[in-house]
């Protein structure tokens, strides 16, 4: 299982997979961070896609296609902003995870790229969203055979080393 999950330092809008996950806003029409990225490489007709789809709540995910970037879909998911973790912000972003992941089974995607959502300008600590990502993907990845490679793209050496290090506790375990 181990094997299935790969860490990297990267551009998500880079990599060469079925599907990557943006950590997008409720209205799914660009923002900052990765979602802005995403959306400039992917191109306009990203964002045409995006406004017939009509949002998506926190938790959820909606897929376009990848336009302009490698991959062929982008799922969209909305991620909680942080207001100190007694508003259901884990089970939230555990959602995310699990409904960017059977989104991904859905169309067919063997390989789906991940950033470390909700992590940027949404405020959640990073050490406890990545054993969040890491615990759920582990969980899909158990029950379900079809996808192949999950890949965690990092933005930055902090992000990178928390993942690794986080990656060592819950696959020990």
């Amino acid at each position: 299982m181990k094997e299935r999950i790969e860490i990297i330092e990267g551009d998500i809008t880079k990599q060469q997979v079925d599907a990557i996950v943006n950590a997008a806003n409720q209205s799914l029409l660009g923002g900052g961070g990765v979602d802005g990225a995403i959306h400039r490489a992917a191109g306009p007709e990203l964002l045409e896609e995006c406004r017939k789809i009509g949002g998506c709540p926190t938790g959820e995910a909606r897929v376009t296609k990848g336009y302009k970037l490698p991959a062929k879909w982008v799922i969209h998911t909305v991620g909680p902003i942080w207001r100190g973790g007694n508003n259901n912000e884990d089970q939230l972003l555990a959602s995310c995870y699990q409904n960017s992941l059977k989104a991904a089974v859905e169309i067919g995607a063997k390989t789906v790229a991940f950033p470390s959502i909700s992590t940027g300008a949404y405020g959640f600590p990073l050490e406890r969203a990545t054993k969040i990502a890491l615990t759920e993907t582990k969980k899909f990845l158990e029950k379900d055979q079809s996808i192949e490679k999950v890949v965690f793209v990092c933005f930055g050496t902090q992000a990178f080393d928390t993942y690794n290090k986080i990656f060592d506790q819950v696959f020990s375990s």
